[in-house]
This record gives structure tokens, sequence and C-alpha cells, in this order.
């Protein structure tokens, strides 16, 4: 089925991904594309509009990223700049930008200047905006006219005749409240889109590219973690061939405590799926030994992974795939696939595997995002026992151990987790927050329990709130709450005796320490 489509051409903004979820969230299908693809081929696509991300470069560099000379005149769509996407449009068509005299970084307040723009159709005339660059525009090009001001700076601009327009601030951050509704006016009033792609209609046509891709013999496995991307990812594949994908659950000796017993029974139990467990954790801890860097970490458990997948499925025979459940951030954060992002960590799955593997990869997931897979996985049954999960990173307690991994130190994060944890569920905010878990850090400190002095380790929880897992900030837990665990923690886990509580933000920081 060919779906109406939205190109997002990507210029190297970690918010790419965000814009592409914005629109899927419309029920229109969208595709990401490196800025340097050809104006044939954006046109041969046959879209309904084009998306200019923002970027990290200025349009007054020398090698700056830019669309090819007859982008404008030849896909003969709408489009919509994005912060560098408008300073692209008007440094091409004649207009002029230059350095700001500061950057301008964070909420801002726009006055929209008249009710006859489509793109502000229907919103107020004053808007709450994130903006996030270093650059103005200082001439407007031809034939374009200011809807939106900052301080009496264009921030929106529109050629409706030619149907470009431009906004300098982020419509697809949470920041920006009305976000949503600026890029709905630009697919629906604009575009003209009617929203024909839901999690349905992609489960129909994913089971039949997987179908097709394996044909009527061929075996695949499936690497699962417990969590809710390999799981979605896993139900999916058997929707499409059955018995002739074999799980492989691994126990690499970082899961959470008891959690390779529990789900191995819930996999064959209540999903019934063709599932095998290995237990590999002296493998892990081997290639684990003496590893402080979190990219060394990372790398060598994705490695491992491999190796072990590559066994079994010699094992089985006539395994030529593998099937992941990488999603959308674990690729724009791991390597630079469409574009010119900037590279913030690899995910064991993507940018840690092996250049040579002898299975290739099945990725049904590949381009959505958390809360699409859990959409769809809704629509497979799946219960919510793992479809309401916390996100686990593949690597698992190994990027909560900070420093050297060790039995001892994997089995003391364990302890300290499942409180933080039950904890959560007890004080009935386990749902209220994205993610929360345990970090076990290389620093020890002075502390007092009895009448004896103290010289052990100390535990961080961290907690946050998203929707995405793209930005994030740190959950406002109860005080009562905190100290519940604090006490706990200190008391039942021998080794431990302080607790903190991480108040950073994505960004700066990533959700995971490492």
């Amino acid at each position: 089925m060919q779906h109406e489509t939205i190109i997002i051409l990507d210029f190297g903004s970690q918010y790419t991904q965000l814009i592409a979820r914005r629109v899927r969230e419309q029920g229109v299908y969208c595709e990401i594309h490196p800025f340097h693809l050809s104006s044939d081929a954006i046109a041969a696509k046959r879209p309904m509009g084009v998306i200019l991300s923002g970027g990290p470069s200025s349009v007054t560099d020398e090698d700056a990223p830019r669309v090819e000379d007859d982008f404008y005149d030849k896909i003969g769509v709408p489009i919509l700049g994005i912060c560098y996407g408008m300073q692209l449009v008007a440094a091409d068509l004649g207009g002029a930008i230059e350095p700001a005299a500061r950057r301008e970084y964070g909420h801002a307040k726009v006055k929209v200047l008249s009710g006859a723009t489509a793109l502000f159709n229907e919103l107020p005339f004053e808007l709450d905006v994130w903006m996030s660059h270093g650059d103005h525009m200082t001439r407007l090009p031809d034939g374009f006219t200011p809807v939106a001001t900052s301080e009496d700076i264009p921030t929106a601009i529109e050629n409706a005749e030619r149907g470009i327009y431009c906004v300098q601030f982020h419509p697809e951050v949470s920041h920006t409240p009305l976000g949503k509704e600026i890029i709905r006016n630009f697919l629906f009033d604009i575009c003209k889109c009617k929203g024909d792609w839901t999690p349905a209609q992609f489960i129909k046509e994913e089971v039949d590219k997987i179908r097709e891709l394996v044909g009527p013999t061929g075996n695949v496995v499936c690497g699962l973690s417990g969590g809710v991307d390999s799981t979605v990812a896993a139900v999916l594949v058997h929707e499409a061939i059955g018995e002739r994908q074999t799980c492989i659950f691994v126990n690499n000796g970082l899961l959470r405590a008891d959690e390779f017993e529990d789900t191995l029974k819930l996999y064959k139990e209540h999903l019934h799926l063709n599932v095998i467990g290995v237990d590999a954790s002296a493998d892990f801890y081997s290639v684990l030994d003496g590893v402080v860097d979190p990219e060394l970490k990372r790398k060598a458990i994705g490695a491992k992974f491999i190796d072990i997948f590559d066994a079994e499925a010699k094992k089985i025979g006539d395994v030529k795939w593998l099937v992941q459940g990488t999603l959308y951030p674990d690729v724009i954060e791991s390597v630079s696939l469409r574009g010119s992002s900037v590279t913030i960590k690899s995910h064991h799955n993507v940018g840690g595997l092996p250049k040579k593997m002898d299975l290739k990869l099945i990725e049904p997931l590949r381009e959505l995002f958390k809360d699409e897979v859990r959409l769809i996985g809704k629509d497979l049954g799946i219960p919510d026992e793992i479809l309401q999960r916390h996100p686990f990173p593949g690597p698992g307690l190994g990027v909560r151990i900070l420093g050297d991994i060790t039995p001892e130190k994997v089995e003391l994060l364990q302890k300290a987790d499942r409180i933080f944890i039950e904890e959560l569920k007890n004080f009935g905010i386990y749902g209220d927050v994205w993610q929360a878990f345990a970090v076990l850090l290389p620093i020890q400190s002075v502390g007092v329990m009895g009448d004896f002095r103290t010289y052990e380790k100390t535990v961080a929880l961290r907690a946050v709130t998203s929707t995405d897992g793209m930005t994030a900030d740190w959950a406002r837990l109860p005080h009562d709450f905190l100290a519940a665990v604090s006490s706990r923690i200190t008391s039942e886990v021998r080794g431990v005796n302080r607790v903190v509580y991480d108040i950073s933000s994505k960004p700066p920081s990533t959700i995971e320490w490492e």
C-alpha cells in the first residue's frame, strides 16, 4: 500500500526523530533521509510535503549542509523549514543570515501577526516556544512575509504562493506546548494529508515484509532482552513465520534480580513463543573483566551476544537472520546513518555490533519510537505486565555499574534496584515515571552504623519523566518516598551506606549514566 508520505530531510539535529514522531502521531507516515537526497529522488517518492530539520551548522559556513540547487523548484510540494531549515531557505532564496550577538537558547514568546496564516490557524496570537540557534535572519527572501515575531525579530515567515513555511523555533519539542498543532496545520491544512497510517496497518505491512524476506522455509533467531522492544519484535515476527522463529533469552549476568527465570516463564506460558534460555553469565563476566570504559563495555557486551546467537543458530540449522528490537532513538544516538548528527553513544545492538556478522538483521521496529511500539504491542495482544515496564538497556546493569564489573557488584546493585522499584509500586507511582533505576558509583564514603565507622559504597537513584526518551526531566518524587527507599537500601543492602538522588535532565545529561 502506498501511504501519503512526508519526507524529513535531516541536517543533523538531535530532534529530527522527534519531528518524525510528531508527524506519526497525526497518523501520517514519514521517512527521514539525509539532507543530500537528490531532488529527483525526493520527487520520485511523491511526498505530500517536505520538512527541513534543524541542525548544528551555520548556513554561513563554507561547508554547511545544503539541498540541491533545483530543490525548491523541482519537488512541487509544500515545505516546512525548522530552525536551520528556515535559515537555509532564507539564504538559498535571497535572504540574509548573520551570526547573532548572542545565541538564543531556551524559552521564548512568539507573537503571531495575522490570523490568516495557515501555519498558525486557530492558534493563539501569543505562543510559548523553544529556541536553539546562533544565527538570525537580517533580510527576508523575496516574496516572503513575516507571520510571527519574537522581540520584533521575524521568527516565522512564509511564501504561501510557493508553499514554503518556516519557523525559527522548534515546534517538535515538548517545550513548545502548541507545537503539535503547528505541525498538524502543516500536515492537514497545507499538505492536505488525511492520515492513513495506523499501528494495525503497520503490523499487517511488516508481517508481509518479513514473510517475503525470510521466505517459506527460512529460520530466524530473535534476541530477547525481557524488555518491551525485543518482546514486541519477537511477537511481530511470530505473527509472520510462527515456530520458524527461535527466541533466545540470554542471561548475561547483568539482568535485574530473578528476571531471567520469571521472564522466561512468561514468554513460554503466556506469549507461547518458541524460546530457549541460555545462561552465559560467566562468559560475559569474562569479556568484561577489567573493562572500565563505557563504550568498550557496550561493544564487548554486543559482540558476546552475537557470538551466543551465532552459536545457538548453528544448532538450529538453516538460520540466516537475527531479529532485534532496535528503535529510532537507539539508531540516532549511536551512528549517523541519515545525516550529520553527532554520535551520543553506542547502543550494544547498533553501534556495538561487530563489523562482520554471520547473521543478517531483521529490525522491524527500527523506525519507531517507544510509545509507538507500545501501541503496536497492545494491538498484538501483549499484556501490560510487559508493555508498561520501564525501559531497560540491552547491556543491563553493565552500564549502571560505573567502573569494572564483578558478580559481587552486580548482586549488590540488583538488591538496591529491586528495593527502588518495589517502593515505586508500593507508593503507587511506578506508572508516573518513564524510567527508574539504581546506579552503583565507584566511590566510597564514611558512615556510621550502630557504634561502628563504615567506609562503604554509594548508590545513586535515577527517575525521569518523558514521552519518547529523546528528552527527559528528572522526576519530582515525594520526599517521604525517597526517605523510605534510602532507609531500606542502607539497612538491607550490605556494603552501601549512602544513597543520593540524581536531579539532572536530558539534555544536558543522558538518562543512563553510561
